[in-house]
C-alpha cells in the first residue's frame, strides 16, 4: 500500500503466508525461475516450475549449495523446491562471466598471431553456446584445467588466432549464447585472419 489512498510510493508491502504452487511458465526464464523457487523456499510443501525448455540452472546449483531440497526433471523441464527450508551460508567462489569472456574469446580468435588464455570462466553448460558456436566456426579454442567451484564447472579457456568459418545457428543453441550474439556477429565481419 501507499500514501495518500495508496498512490505513491514509497510501497509497503504487508506479509502473508505463502502457498506451494505449480507454475507452468510460457518462456524459459531463469529470473522468474528463480523467483518462484525463492519465494517456495518459505511455503510448506512443493513448489514446482515448469518451462517450455531449460533455462540457466545457476539458481538451482546454489540453492543445493545452501541445502535446499530441491529436483530437476529435464525431461519435463521442472525444477522443484522443498520448503519450508533451512539454508547454511557457505563460502563461495564466483566464476567469471562467460558473457564477459566472449568478448576476449572473439577478440583473440581475430587477432593474428594471438594465444590468449581467460582464467577463471564459468562454463555451466546452460550457457556454453558461445563456446559450441566458435568451435562451429573452426577457432581454434581449448578448455584448460577443468575444475568445479561451489557447484559450477569452470575452466580456463585458451583462445589462438583462428580463421573463421561461416556457421548458422537456431535453436537450441540461442537460449545458451543469447547474451552473446552481439559479439559473434562481429566476428564473421572481420577480414580473415592467417594461421
Amino acid at each position: 500500500m501507499g500514501r495518500q489512498g495508496n498512490r505513491l510510493a514509497p510501497l509497503a508491502v504487508r506479509g502473508a503466508a505463502l502457498n506451494p504452487i505449480h507454475y507452468r511458465s510460457p518462456v524459459a526464464s531463469a529470473q522468474v525461475k528463480s523467483c518462484i523457487l525463492l519465494a517456495g523456499l518459505m511455503t510448506e510443501g512443493a513448489t514446482t516450475v515448469t518451462e517450455p525448455s531449460l533455462s540457466r540452472d545457476h539458481s538451482e546449483r546454489m540453492l543445493r549449495a545452501f541445502g535446499a531440497d530441491l529436483t530437476v526433471d529435464p525431461d519435463t523441464c521442472s525444477v522443484t523446491v522443498h520448503g519450508p527450508a533451512t539454508l547454511t551460508g557457505q563460502t563461495i567462489i564466483v566464476p567469471g562471466d562467460i558473457s564477459s569472456a566472449a568478448f576476449w574469446l572473439v577478440a583473440g580468435a581475430i587477432t593474428p598471431g594471438s594465444d590468449l588464455v581467460v582464467e577463471n570462466v564459468g562454463i555451466n553448460p546452460t550457457r556454453t553456446g558461445i563456446l559450441d558456436a566458435l568451435q562451429a566456426m573452426e577457432v581454434n579454442i581449448t578448455l584448460e584445467n577443468c575444475r568445479e567451484v561451489t557447484g559450477e564447472p569452470v575452466a580456463d579457456l585458451r583462445v589462438r588466432s583462428s580463421s573463421l568459418k561461416a556457421a548458422q545457428f537456431s535453436g537450441e543453441i540461442i537460449p545458451r549464447m543469447i547474451d552473446e550474439i552481439p559479439i559473434l556477429a562481429i566476428a564473421p565481419c572481420l577480414p580473415k585472419v592467417p594461421r
